[in-house]
């Protein structure tokens, strides 16, 4: 166990039984008492933003947490089985840690994984994808004048808006925090 003193921002404590990130974390010395301090943690569950004061001698449990770069396989229900890209050991990854970034996630792609005692606690895409456009309607001559936008389906089954002079065949690069098109790849 560790003392309140010895936290720093971007540990992972155990607080509650409930693995926290910690935010921002600020020592105070009132006039009168003893000092202590007060901080901002993010649940890496819910991503609620919990206020915590601490003693500077209280005792605290801070995780040890592994991240790694895996190699994303195949879907297999409600998880994602990726490979270590060192040891090659595979894992099973619930989808919902990816939250709406897993969306766009194709096999052979690598993704971030955190592991906190063997169990994963925290998996992201990489900011940006490029997918290949299976379906969109075809620019009618006219239309490409200003910034309009169609609808475009990619290689994942997504559908998004992508500018007139795209067609089906061309790959795109889409950022994965926003789902928007951002440019065409050559």
């Amino acid at each position: 166990m560790a003392k309140a003193s010895d936290i720093k921002t971007g540990n992972i404590l155990r607080h509650n039984n409930e693995l926290v990130s910690v935010e921002e974390l600020i020592h105070r010395t009132p006039g009168k008492g003893g000092a202590f301090y007060t901080g901002k943690m993010r649940n890496i569950k819910t991503g609620k933003i919990v206020e915590l004061r601490m003693r500077t001698d209280e005792e605290v449990e801070i995780c040890r947490v592994e991240t790694n770069d895996y190699q994303y396989l195949y879907e297999d229900g409600d998880y994602f089985v990726v490979m270590d890209n060192v040891s090659f050991e595979q894992h099973n990854i619930a989808k919902s840690l990816f939250g709406t970034t897993a969306r766009f996630i194709k096999e052979g792609m690598n993704v971030i994984i955190a592991f906190e005692s063997d169990e994963p606690i925290m998996a992201q895409a990489p900011n940006f994808v490029e997918l290949e456009i299976t379906y969109t309607e075809p620019a009618v001559k006219g239309d490409t004048s200003t910034n309009a936008l169609k609808y475009a389906t990619t290689e994942t089954g997504i559908e998004i808006k992508v500018p007139m002079f795209v067609n089906q065949g061309d790959k795109v690069k889409i950022d994965t925090s926003t789902g928007a098109y951002v440019e065409r790849v050559k």
